[in-house]
């Protein structure tokens, strides 16, 4: 029984090309699954990762670029005024800032306040350094907004950028180089004469200054447990916690939170989630001059700009893409576009999107899988010997707790769409001025998020925009999210087989549930809120659990990383998703068949219902990058390598085994395996 609908022969023929049958599947199932896209797909010159998601999503902005960019003309001219204006707009923000030392012969220390200017970059910039500071729900009380405190992002992926030797530190040449190259430009154009020692010395400064924070910081590896990162005070205790210099915790924290109009008292609460870091910063604030601080400011927020500045920027930073992330050509400029509206203006943009391409039906199909996969994981808790009946009961409740929005918010299809206006009614746009417009929309973007401090959480609030390759899974709600950009092929249809779709969405699906059990979400309740619901006897287990595959994924040792092993700690969650997510799917698709009969198999492809799934399971995952990506995402991705996210987990697995009749022993059915849920 061979199923010839246009649908079957398309899957059939994509399944096909990816795959290399040369390769035994029970030796390496990524390469059988993924061997012919490997060798098909060239990385291109613009980007250091390619994978089945990077296409969908390259596909996604062609659809949006046809939708935003119909005024080909008004699109040219803006360029024009890109690479006339030149400089001007750049010079405009430093002296928005309060100066850029490095570029300038007048800077007055006197004038100047490490708070002021860290609240004016959050603030009016959306900018955080030194400091990350966000308005976000509390994780004991997930009904009302708090002030939150982290350590900051870099100006460089991670801290080993700057701690490390080997190719972190090409890196960090080129890093520099670029520092200076745009400081030079920023002196040349002020009219004021090159000082090559002086830019030398003054950004030689500010990069010992970020690595001084970049130490502070504390390794991805020590923040995996919530409980001991959240750590609740009010603004007065953490005056007197951490002082920092003399550092004034409620001017910073009121000099941000004006541009709302809200007031803060020494008693507002904060929720503090580094302390280890500041205990440190004191230290790196007293060893740095006010200049150097200033330099680095102005420098973090003049980097992130230069992509939207004329192509004498863009060319002086080449060189540092180049080493970063092995890339030799700049986006197309409409792609740029493409994704900052996109990021930009969500709501907006997933309307136009959805209107486009998005079939009415999905939400419905994918609402059943979704109780399909729930139910399938409730089950899966009774083979668990290793959790107590009471926690077991508690995971159901949750499980079954689970809330989820599919597709898109129905607001913005709205034809009178009120709300969708206003969202956007307080922006002042102008043709001529891309860069300004730009700031703009940083200011919105702080204030959308300051201005909740003091307003009720909304439950339907969608946490991201409908035109996006990804789904999502929010702990502070108990809420999966699927936006309509991922329910396509290979993911989802409502046209081919369901093996595919559960292969597909279905272990999507999964894996966002079980990110509610991983070791993250497992410290929150049904209602998002940071509860201990485990018995000390399951607690423990899941403990013991979870060691074997933190040993498992950190004996994969990756290739193009220099050999690195990936690290079996910071992916932890995600192992554990993916792992859950292909066992509660393929539970799920084994129901379906026994209800509703085996599926027919695919034109030209030997291979049986099981065997579709899994096939169509690790093809989402096809990819290839550089090794630049690879030295940075194995310190940064939450996420194993794509081909050990598919190795891991069938490896653990025994119906993948069954289904492909691997024998004991052999690569992909190993001995010992792995399992939490």
């Amino acid at each position: 029984n061979v199923c010839t609908t246009p649908q079957c022969v398309t899957a059939a023929a994509r399944l096909l090309q990816n795959m290399d049958p040369s390769v035994e599947p029970c030796q390496n199932f990524y390469q059988y699954a993924c061997g012919g896209w490997i060798e098909r797909h060239v990385i291109p010159e613009t980007s250091s990762l390619h994978s089945v998601f990077n296409i969908l999503r390259d596909e996604l902005e062609i659809v949006l670029k046809g939708q935003l960019c119909q005024l080909h003309a008004t699109t040219m001219s803006v360029m024009v005024l890109i690479e006339q204006r030149d400089s001007q707009p750049l010079l405009g923000l430093i002296d928005s800032i309060g100066d850029w030392p490095v570029a300038s012969e007048v800077w007055n220390k006197r004038m100047w306040s490490l708070e002021d200017t860290l609240a004016v970059l959050n603030a009016r910039y959306n900018k955080k350094a030194v400091l990350e500071m966000f308005v976000w729900p509390d994780d004991r009380d997930s009904s009302s907004y708090i002030i939150h405190v982290d350590q900051p992002l870099l100006g460089m992926p991670s801290r080993d950028y700057y701690l490390s030797d080997g190719n972190y530190k090409k890196v960090r040449e080129a890093y520099l180089e670029f520092m200076v190259s745009i400081a030079r430009i920023a002196r040349e154009d002020r009219n004021l004469t090159q000082d090559e020692e002086r830019v030398w010395e003054d950004m030689t400064q500010v990069l010992a200054l970020e690595t001084d924070i970049a130490n502070a910081t504390s390794p991805a590896e020590e923040r995996n447990d919530i409980t001991v990162l959240y750590n609740k005070m009010t603004l007065r205790e953490a005056q007197q916690a951490f002082n920092l210099n003399g550092f004034n915790w409620t001017r910073y924290i009121q000099g941000i939170m004006s541009s709302v109009s809200v007031t803060v008292q020494p008693d507002e609460p904060i929720v503090v989630y580094c302390s280890p870091y500041l205990e440190k910063l004191s230290d790196v604030l007293s060893k740095h001059s006010h200049r150097t601080l200033q330099n680095y400011l102005a420098w973090m927020l003049i980097m992130e700009r230069v992509s939207s500045m004329s192509r004498r920027f863009k060319d002086v930073r080449a060189h540092y893409r180049k080493a970063l992330h092995g890339t030799t050509v700049e986006e197309a400029r409409w792609r740029d576009c493409v994704r900052y509206v996109q990021g930009n203006m969500e709501n907006a943009v997933g309307a136009l999107y959805v209107r486009e391409t998005f079939s009415g039906n999905s939400k419905r199909m994918v609402r059943e899988l979704i109780r399909k996969i729930q139910e399938a994981y409730v089950e899966t808790l009774e083979e668990l010997s290793w959790m107590d009946e009471q926690s077991k009961e508690k995971a159901r409740e949750k499980a079954m707790a689970i809330s989820e929005q599919i597709g898109y918010p129905d607001h913005i299809l709205e034809e009178e769409n009120k709300k969708l206006d206003e969202e956007y009614t307080h922006l002042n746009f102008s043709e001529e001025n891309y860069f300004e417009n730009i700031l703009e929309n940083l200011a919105a973007s702080a204030q959308k998020v300051h201005k909740k401090l003091r307003e009720p959480v909304d439950p339907d609030m969608w946490i991201i925009g409908a035109a996006v390759v990804n789904a999502f899974y929010s702990h502070n709600r108990n809420q999966i999210v699927f936006p309509a950009g991922i329910l396509q092929p290979p993911f989802f249809s409502e046209k081919q087989l369901q093996a595919l779709n559960f292969g597909g969405i279905g272990m999507v699906i999964g894996h966002e549930i079980t990110h509610g059990f991983d070791d993250h979400g497992r410290n929150f309740d049904k209602d998002g809120n940071m509860y201990n619901w485990w018995s000390n006897y399951s607690a423990e287990r899941f403990e013991d659990q979870s060691k074997c595959m933190v040993e498992q994924y950190g004996k994969f040792s990756w290739k193009l990383s220099g050999g690195q092993n990936v690290s079996g700690i910071t992916t932890l969650g995600e192992n554990i998703a993916d792992n859950g997510g292909v066992r509660q799917a393929y539970k799920a698709y084994m129901k379906w068949v026994e209800r509703e009969g085996e599926e027919p198999r695919l034109p030209g492809l030997d291979m049986d219902h099981k065997q579709l799934f899994f096939l169509n399971f690790a093809q989402v995952w096809c990819g290839a990058c550089r090794p630049e990506y690879a030295i940075q995402s194995i310190k940064t991705d939450p996420h194993s390598p794509l081909e050990y996210r598919v190795l891991g987990s069938l490896q653990n697995f025994e119906a993948f085994s069954e289904a492909f009749h691997c024998a004991r022993g052999a690569p992909m059915n190993p001995e010992e395996k792995c399992r939490v849920w």
